[in-house]
C-alpha cells in the first residue's frame, strides 16, 4: 500500500510540474527550460567569482553573491550578466523568477537582457525599486552608454519574497513589455526596432539575486 501510495504521489507531482511548464505560449514553442537542479553550464557569465549556483532549502538556485563586479563594460550597463549560451531569438516571451537577497533599499534591482548582439549593442530592462532616468527604464546600448526608451515612474515593487518576471518582445513591431508580478499590466513598455535577432540573459546592474524556473518561448 505505502509503495502504491509514493507511486501515485510521484506521478501526480510529475503531472503537476508538466502543467506548470507549457510546450507552448503565444503561440511560441518552449526553446529553453532552467531549473538550475543540474547546474549552471548552459549559462555564459560576465563574471565568474560574482555568480553562485547553489542549493537553497532543496531547490537549486543560480545568483550574484555580491554588488561588486570585475566586469567593465565598453559602456555603462549592467555589471552582473548572465547569457543563455547557444540561443538567439528576435521575438520572444521570457519568464522566469527572481528573488533580492539584499535589501539596498531604492536600489534594489534585477536586469533582463535581449536581444544582445555584443557587450556594446543590447537592450536590457532595469527593474529598479525606485525609477528615475538611470534606474527602473527600459535601456538601450548602442556603442555609447545606456540610456532609457522609457520614461516609467512606477516604482518596483520589490519584497524579499520570489517574483515572477516576464518579457514578451515583438521585433517586427518594435514592441517591449516587461512584466513584475502581474502578468496582464506591463510595469515598462516600449517601441524600437534598433536591435533583432540576439542572445538573451538575466542579471543586475549592481545588485543580489537569486534566478530561477527561467522559460524561454521563441518564433522559430
Amino acid at each position: 500500500m505505502k509503495m502504491r501510495l509514493a507511486t501515485l504521489l510521484l506521478l501526480i507531482t510529475t503531472s503537476i510540474t508538466r502543467a506548470e511548464t507549457p510546450t507552448t505560449l503565444n503561440g511560441w514553442p518552449l526553446v529553453f527550460s532552467e531549473d538550475f537542479e543540474k547546474g549552471r553550464d548552459r549559462w555564459e557569465v560576465t563574471d565568474e567569482a560574482s555568480w553562485t549556483h547553489r542549493v537553497v532549502a532543496g531547490n537549486g538556485v543560480f545568483g550574484i553573491n555580491r554588488r561588486e563586479s570585475a566586469y567593465k563594460p565598453p559602456f555603462r550597463s549592467a555589471l552582473h550578466i548572465a547569457l543563455i549560451k547557444d540561443v538567439t531569438a528576435a521575438d520572444f516571451v521570457l519568464t522566469f523568477k527572481v528573488r533580492s537577497t539584499k535589501d539596498t533599499g531604492n536600489h534594489r534591482d534585477c536586469c533582463i537582457i535581449f536581444n544582445h548582439q555584443d557587450p556594446a549593442n543590447f537592450y536590457y530592462a532595469h527593474l529598479g525599486a525606485k525609477p528615475d532616468p538611470a534606474s527602473g527604464q527600459i535601456m538601450i546600448v548602442q556603442n555609447a552608454p545606456r540610456r532609457p526608451l522609457t520614461q516609467n515612474t512606477k516604482p518596483v515593487p520589490w519584497t524579499d519574497q520570489w517574483h515572477q518576471v516576464k518579457v514578451v518582445r515583438d521585433a517586427a513591431k518594435g514592441s517591449i513589455e516587461v512584466f513584475f508580478d502581474d502578468m496582464t499590466t506591463p510595469q515598462l513598455s516600449a517601441n524600437d526596432k534598433t536591435f533583432g535577432k540576439g542572445r538573451i540573459g538575466i542579471g543586475s546592474f549592481d545588485d543580489m539575486n537569486d534566478f530561477d524556473d527561467v522559460r524561454l518561448y521563441a518564433r522559430q
